[in-house]
């Protein structure tokens, strides 16, 4: 650090404050380059999964490339540490595991949640090849036109094997359009939500953990106010990357 000397006491007064507006400058500075908001997501980053750890067990999954906006804006909130104690928050079997809401941390039993989120939306990124088969990852939104996505809250599919008949049906009431056939090939076996298919922003897939998809959706859920939340709190107890492991 550097003093300046001078018998004018004028001039010392101008130098003291003059280093004081630059001291709390720089720590301004600093202060905003610590901000987690500031994350960068690097390209090592996008060949990373990203892995849940939750009190029901952990599952990993894989963004889409397919899918750059909520691919990107993903991994800047898991390396924020954003999902750290989040709930999954709503709950319901043959459907989906929905979380990502931060007003869920340590919320209160009977609380109603899914309104939180960081202030943000990101636009729609609909692709015909990423649909709502079991164990996709897609993007929760409020009813807007653009049908652009929450920033931060997401849900996991679970959702149930359909009959020829049963994707007819979805087919004429639901969706206004046909199913690929190959998509109605995973829809008859694995299964799926396919109503959800074009309306919300699927960005990708879990590659290890179905199982523990089915055991969330299975727990006994809330009736009252904060409807379809597990009665006995389903915790992300951290989300981090991991490096992809080889087939």
């Amino acid at each position: 650090m550097f003093y300046f000397i001078s018998n004018n006491p004028l001039f010392n007064t101008m130098i003291k404050s003059l280093f004081t507006a630059l001291l709390f400058i720089f720590c301004c500075q600093s202060m905003l380059l610590a901000n987690p908001a500031d994350t960068i997501v690097t390209r090592k980053d996008r060949k990373r999964d990203v892995l849940l750890e939750t009190s029901a067990g952990r599952i990993q999954i894989r963004l889409s490339d397919s899918t750059p906006l909520h691919r990107d804006n993903f991994l800047k909130l898991v390396k924020m540490g954003y999902y750290k104690d989040i709930l999954f928050h709503r709950v319901i079997k043959n459907f989906m595991i929905q979380a990502g809401d931060p007003d869920s941390r340590k919320a209160p039993a009977g609380k109603p949640l899914g309104n939180g989120g960081p202030g943000y939306t990101v636009p729609a990124e609909f692709r015909p090849s990423l649909f709502h088969k079991k164990g996709v990852i897609a993007a929760a939104r409020d009813n807007n036109p653009e049908k652009a996505s929450s920033a931060s809250q997401f849900y996991l599919t679970q959702g149930k094997v359909f009959t020829e008949a049963g994707l007819d049906s979805v087919e004429t009431n639901r969706l206004k359009r046909k199913i690929p056939a190959a998509q109605r090939a995973v829809y008859t076996t694995l299964g799926g939500v396919p109503h959800l298919d074009q309306n919300y922003t699927v960005f990708g897939e879990v590659v290890k953990g179905l199982d523990v998809i089915d055991a969330i959706a299975d727990v006994p859920t809330s009736k009252g106010a904060d409807r379809d939340r597990p009665l006995t709190d389903v915790v992300i107890l951290q989300a981090k990357l991991v490096k992809r492991k080889r087939n």
